[in-house]
């Protein structure tokens, strides 16, 4: 009985061995990296090194022979993957060191990069995945309860990251090591894969500014290095986008992102391609919708006028766009909208400029009646621009009719004397355009006026007909 229960107790202890033949304890990998057999260089699959997670000083680069240099930058980058806590004054030492350290590495790169070998990137890449791959902290309006576009990033104190002291040169790193790349590109793909990139566009959901300058400069490089992942960048940045747009209208980086794609949309070739157009319809567009659409409007107008720019027969999808989304009670996002909609006109051609005409100026005669000047104002700076008055001119048939009325009640009825000026201004300009037409619609508008007056007078008899009889 005694030696079944052995043989039997054998047998367990035996499984794994034939199961996981081949799993290798973490421990084990040592060995087998640093045999004569099994040469780290040569592995096909490059294995991770064990690392002491205990900060410690180290000789410079400079101070080692130069064939010992690998060996050192290995030790250096393990050294950094050790993450210090900044929120306490502790370790100060500790902190220190690996901020002196990673300075060294950043020099190195700068100065050696040439020499790194397959081993030295794995654990550079390990070291800044580490360091830059976190949980972000809770946003400030998670912990406020503020509702989205409640407040101005440019008002508000930005939170800033408390390690940034030593993010930022691994950031450094990361970006000098894109740049340097050239000659061992195949290896560098292999650490910057899909998983790095995604991981990489999340982190644009930080609130330090310094933190999204960073990462705008190296995904813009990886796009630029990396010619097989530009569609998945791409789409990437679009999943970003679309959960912005249609889920949380909650995201730090929006501005940053829509940098990196104005520079990306600027070298696109033409004739566009459908998936460009595509882009422009159900992403760049809809970005307009959104209350907080004033923290990055200035890039996404960019993004916008590079596609007119090279398409004008784009404009016409622009511009109803632009009606769609048109604010209706944010006055501060109309005056964008129109600022936006001159510089998409100025690229407009006149086949297009009369598609949308009509519903175009309507919109304008309603902002050229706003109660609030600044809209007023800025509608009617829209005559400053020589292309729009030209293509206005060529259509003046359908306009005039339709501005005039909105200019007559501005200067009778708003309350604001810098649009009076501005509204007797544009009043002459199309006198001397055209003062048939002019004097026509002047006619036109009168009868209108006296219609209404006499429909009033109507419906106050009726009134009094009914006060009589009711008595």
């Amino acid at each position: 009985m005694f030696n079944r229960i052995m043989k039997l107790g054998h047998k367990k202890t035996s499984k794994p061995d034939v199961n996981g033949g081949n799993v290798m304890p973490v421990n084990n990998r040592s060995s087998v990296a640093n045999s004569d057999q099994h040469p780290v260089a040569s592995s096909p699959a490059p294995v991770p090194v064990p690392f002491n997670p205990v900060i410690e000083d180290l000789p410079k680069f400079r101070d080692v022979y130069s064939s010992e240099r690998a060996n050192l930058f290995v030790k250096k980058t393990q050294l950094c993957c050790v993450l210090c806590d900044f929120t306490n004054n502790l370790k100060l030492r500790e902190k220190e060191i690996k901020g002196k350290t990673l300075l060294e590495l950043v020099e190195f790169i700068q100065t050696d990069s040439s020499k790194m070998n397959e081993l030295m990137q794995e654990n550079l890449m390990r070291m800044i995945s580490m360091n830059i791959f976190r949980c972000l902290p809770p946003a400030s309006y998670e912990n406020t309860g503020a509702l989205p576009g409640g407040s101005d990033p440019e008002e508000d104190e930005p939170w800033l990251e408390p390690a940034w002291p030593h993010l930022q040169f691994v950031y450094e790193l990361l970006l000098r090591y894109i740049v340097s790349c050239d000659r061992d590109i195949k290896t560098a793909k292999r650490y910057m894969d899909h998983t790095f990139v995604l991981k990489l566009i999340d982190l644009f959901d930080s609130e330090d500014p310094r933190e999204r300058d960073y990462l705008k400069m190296v995904l813009h490089r990886m796009y630029g290095k990396f010619m097989v992942h530009r569609p998945y960048i791409r789409s990437a940045i679009n999943n970003v986008f679309y959960r912005f747009i249609f889920e949380t209208e909650r995201h730090s980086g929006i501005g940053e992102l829509l940098e990196i794609l104005g520079s990306i949309i600027n070298g696109f070739a033409l004739p566009m391609k459908e998936e460009h157009k595509l882009f422009l319809v159900r992403v760049l567009l809809p970005l307009h919708k959104p209350k907080n659409m004033s923290w990055y409007h200035q890039q996404l107008s960019y993004c916008v006028i590079q596609f007119v720019e090279k398409d004008y027969k784009l404009a016409d999808i622009v511009i109803r766009a632009l009606l769609k989304f048109w604010p209706v009670t944010n006055c501060s996002k109309e005056v964008l909208f129109l600022g936006e909609l001159e510089e998409v006109l100025e690229a407009t051609q006149l086949p297009e400029f009369q598609q949308i005409m009509l519903p175009l100026f309507r919109q304008i005669a309603r902002c050229l009646n706003s109660s609030h000047f600044q809209v007023a104002e800025r509608a009617l700076f829209l005559w400053n621009n020589e292309h729009l008055v030209s293509l206005i001119s060529q259509s003046r048939d359908v306009i005039f009719p339709i501005i005039l009325e909105a200019l007559e009640k501005n200067m009778h009825c708003h309350w604001n004397q810098a649009v009076h000026g501005l509204t007797a201004n544009v009043r002459r300009m199309f006198l001397e355009m055209d003062s048939e037409l002019y004097e026509e619609c002047q006619k036109r508008i009168e009868e209108k006026e006296a219609k209404v007056e006499e429909l009033e007078e109507q419906r106050e008899l009726k009134w009094k007909q009914l006060e009589a009889v009711a008595g």
